[in-house]
């Protein structure tokens, strides 16, 4: 076992096989890329300025996308380093300057974001909008099985976790048929999701297949996906939604896909077989366990492993038309869902489009999200040494609508 001299944070989720990436700021400076470790942030840009670690051209900025575009040779010899740095003792007192400790630190936006591109990979979660919506006929569309379904969305939604949410306003569908009423959303829903974020560019017209998967995917966020789903409902014929999908919440940090080695695990089996594109050497199914929470109260834990569609297949799907790829595009998975209750990852599934209202710990109910709610996401596995490995939290309060 890796021993890490750095004092450790039991419930943390960060240990010294973790070390995720994100951008700090201390009160008064400005960001900084930095790694967690334990419950605190390692000041890389501090490390490379005093020569401990290589690459301030990669550290110097508040983004992270220099780094993420420098290639997986350049991510492992960094972690590499940052692994020697923090378990071995004759380095502490170059190393202890550059350790602030979580809760003196402000996260921002770990990266700019160049695309965002929505994908539903979860065949439980397709499955059960298609009972909802499209009884008694197959719930799976034609092409569900056959291809990732996926849609852009806008980048400039992207935030940071703990950012706000304001409840959006749209055209709304009106009451038997009337005409559509403008006005705040209220059926305001959250969606448990994982994200991949792109490091190395594509260069076109050359086509990338999963096996290229690990050599430009850096790494996962966690991700809340917010939706407006009356507006969606009203917007969404003939070419799908757009603003009901208004905002996306972020997790701060960045886990390398390296750090999640040992979740690996086969996913489902896929029916028909997909064609050779999306054929995949290496099996990149994750074995992640979601929790949602509203106000405090666990809602359910989704679970990753199920996803149909995989983290490569998804890579290899967005650029087979011959479109580039960019450091910073950020491919999410869809809401996570299993195929149990407890395990559904949007309010629309977990209140079967409002018919069984939740109860709160204050004896309210909820159908969807109310003004004041706090959503809270995270995702952790078992790490390679033992313990729980964190990919962090994403939260976000509602802000009532714009008047």
């Amino acid at each position: 076992m890796t021993k890490c001299w750095v004092k450790a944070s039991d419930d943390s989720g960060f240990p010294v096989r973790n070390l995720p990436f994100g951008v700090f700021s201390r009160r008064g400076e400005f960001p900084r890329v930095g790694v967690a470790i334990s419950d605190q942030v390692l000041d890389l840009g501090l490390l490379a300025e005093t020569g401990v670690l290589k690459g301030s051209h990669w550290f110097a900025s508040g983004t992270l996308n220099a780094f993420l575009s420098a290639g997986p040779r350049i991510w492992q010899e960094v972690r590499e380093r940052l692994i020697h740095l923090l378990t071995e003792p004759s380095c502490r007192p170059a190393v202890m300057p550059a350790l602030v400790p979580m809760v003196e630190v402000l996260m921002h936006l770990p990266f700019h974001v160049a695309d965002l591109i929505r994908f539903q990979s979860s065949i439980e979660h397709e499955t059960n909008l298609g009972r909802m919506f499209r009884p008694p006929g197959d719930p799976l569309p034609r092409n569900w099985p056959r291809m990732p379904i996926g849609q852009y969305g806008r980048a400039s939604s992207v935030v940071v976790s703990g950012t706000p949410v304001v409840r959006p306003s749209g055209q709304l569908r009106g009451l038997g048929g009337a005409d559509p009423v403008f006005g705040p959303s209220t059926q305001l829903d959250l969606s448990a999701e994982i994200g991949y974020v792109v490091g190395v560019p594509s260069t076109p017209p050359h086509v990338l297949g999963t096996q290229a998967f690990e050599d430009h995917v850096f790494g996962v966020v966690v991700v809340n996906s917010w939706r407006a789903q009356d507006i969606i409902a009203w917007e969404s014929t003939p070419l799908g939604p757009f603003l009901g999908r208004f905002a996306t919440s972020i997790s701060p940090w960045v886990v390398p896909l390296t750090a999640l080695e040992s979740a690996r695990v086969v996913p489902p089996a896929q029916d028909p077989p997909p064609p050779p594109y999306l054929l995949a050497r290496r099996q990149w199914g994750l074995n992640l366990t979601l929790r949602v929470e509203l106000n405090g109260r666990l809602l359910s834990e989704p679970p990753f492993a199920t996803q149909y569609w995989t983290g490569p297949q998804l890579f290899a799907h967005t650029g087979v038309s011959g479109a580039p790829l960019r450091t910073g595009d950020l491919l999410t998975s869809g809401p996570v869902s299993g195929s149990a209750r407890s395990q559904f990852g949007t309010l629309l599934e977990l209140t079967w489009n409002g018919r069984d209202p939740l109860g709160m710990p204050d004896g309210t109910e909820r159908v969807f999200l109310e003004d004041g709610d706090v959503v809270r996401v995270t995702a952790s596995t078992s790490g390679p040494e033992g313990g729980q490995l964190s990919l962090g939290e994403v939260t976000g309060v509602v802000r009532p609508a714009v008047r």
